[in-house]
């Protein structure tokens, strides 16, 4: 039985699974966990990615590997392969003026002109999440820091770069989905911008060659984690949301509805789309098509905090928000906890609107909890449709997605059946069934339909049309006014 392992490092952990590269059945996992925060150091993710290979059991019986890894965040590196800075990550919206000044900049003076250019030259309108953004910060305000930068990477490519042991510059790699997600790389043409990159750093630098959806990005260096071997494949990795599309085996007309640390609607689509408003980013994904997405940066954490306001567990604040009405009694929570991305909101607070004596309780606002996270992501949903994209079948999926509350509310709020897969590590899974892909080569990846197992549907048997329409009229008034502090 030949064994690949798959790599999620994610914001919060790292993730690794192995399995078996003919049947896609787990042998073994493990995980470590990540530091919080929005900038880290690099080297946190490779102890993380060492400890759970530990904790996995090693890959001494591994014959290929591949990373999946959070998008957009920027690792800058000097001219001998030291890590410049922290790196800051896709939740880090400090370069949210630096976003504007680039669209500002490419329409000489009208944002609105501007906007089209870059969703027409790279599939995405500047945010603070992408790449491009952090460079112009750190070309603002670390100036002797932009200096010293003499290559760009994103997370999983450093650590696919550390995995073949680190020799150049040159040697660093990538994949078409976390190239898409940079701001100078192009999916229309599949190349990149080198005009763009400059724009934001101020001048050029080394970036990753971008590796094919089964190609070889290289192969391992002898023990740099427990059990690699020198002749063990590794693939091109992917970014997270590529690589959990990959590990659901989305295909066209799917939707994956990803309910974590940030919340992700995308789509398998087969042509590349281009939207000047930059609700939708125009990504690619893991195999040779298009990943249409839409991100959220408000999702599993507005239950944490909701948790925390009532004093309750996850279980609880499900159950009190299953005894609540649709739409929670008039409560409507606008969610923009931390900001948002989508819409692009960064400097925004959440807010809690329609409040009266006999409809604040406890099951009211687990309710409007719920509603008003699933609300912003049904947004999201509508805009893909909007850009032409199917919605035939919606999985939803992420640690938020096993809210029993969230499961049963969510198909009223997105107008269509919803399917619950079994949970599990996708983000890896993907990875690791792109590992199989390069071992077996071929135009498809590997079927492993039958490891999935089967999911748990939920109808669409009420109308929560009145719910969006009520979120809808009060999500412009959220706080921001009163600034963030």
């Amino acid at each position: 039985m030949a064994l690949v392992a798959g790599v999620d490092s994610s914001t919060q952990s790292c993730k690794v699974v192995l399995r078996d590269a003919d049947t896609g059945e787990l042998v073994r996992s493990g995980r470590a966990a990540h530091p919080d925060g929005t900038e880290v150091a690099p080297a946190h993710w490779w102890q993380a990615l060492t400890a759970a290979v530990e904790d996995a059991g090693g890959l001494d019986d591994v014959e290929a590997i591949a990373v999946g890894g959070q998008q957009h965040g920027m690792v800058a590196l000097d001219e001998d392969g030291e890590v410049v800075r922290d790196a800051l990550l896709w939740n880090d919206t400090r370069s949210a003026a630096a976003a504007l000044e680039l669209i500002a900049e490419l329409g000489e003076g009208d944002a609105s002109a501007g906007a089209a250019v870059w969703a027409n030259a790279v599939g995405i309108v500047p945010v603070a999440s992408f790449t491009v953004t952090k460079l112009r910060w750190l070309a603002e305000h670390e100036p002797e820091h932009a200096a010293r930068v003499a290559a760009v990477a994103l997370p999983h490519d450093w650590l696919t770069w550390r995995l073949a042991g680190a020799s150049s510059l040159e040697s660093l790699t990538t994949d078409r989905s976390d190239a898409s997600g940079t701001g100078y790389w192009s999916p229309h043409t599949g190349d990149y911008r080198r005009d763009l990159l400059t724009r934001g750093l101020g001048h050029d630098a080394v970036l990753p060659r971008v590796v094919g959806p089964a190609e070889r990005a290289g192969t391992g260096a002898a023990g740099v984690v427990p059990g690699l071997g020198a002749d063990v494949a590794l693939g091109p990795g992917a970014g997270d949301n590529a690589a959990a599309a990959l590990g659901l085996g989305l295909r066209p007309g799917e939707v994956a509805v990803s309910i974590g640390t940030s919340g992700v609607v995308s789509a398998i689509a087969t042509a590349p789309t281009s939207d000047a408003s930059g609700l939708v980013a125009g990504f690619a994904d893991a195999t040779g098509h298009f990943l249409p997405l839409v991100c959220t940066l408000n999702a599993s954490r507005v239950l944490d905090a909701a948790c925390r306001l009532l004093g309750v567990d996850h279980a609880e604040l499900s159950r009190l928000a299953l005894s609540a009405p649709l739409g929670a009694d008039g409560l409507v929570l606008v969610p923009y906890l931390e900001g948002e991305r989508t819409p692009n909101r960064p400097d925004d607070t959440g807010a809690l609107h329609g409040l009266r004596p006999d409809n604040l309780t406890p099951a009211n606002l687990a309710r409007a909890a719920v509603e008003g996270l699933l609300c912003g992501l049904a947004d999201g949903l509508d805009e893909l449709r909007a850009n032409g994209v199917q919605v035939e079948r919606l999985h939803l999926i992420g640690g938020g997605a096993r809210s029993e509350a969230l499961q049963r509310i969510a198909p009223a709020l997105f107008g269509v059946d919803v399917e619950v897969p079994p949970a599990g590590e996708y983000v890896a899974d993907g990875a690791a069934r792109q590992a199989a892909w390069v071992l077996a080569g071929g135009d498809t990846p590997p079927d492993w339909g039958g490891a999935r197992g089967a999911p748990v549907a939920h109808a669409a048997d009420e109308d929560g049309a009145f719910v969006r329409e009520r979120y809808a009229a009060v999500r412009e008034l959220t706080a921001t006014a009163w600034g963030r502090r």
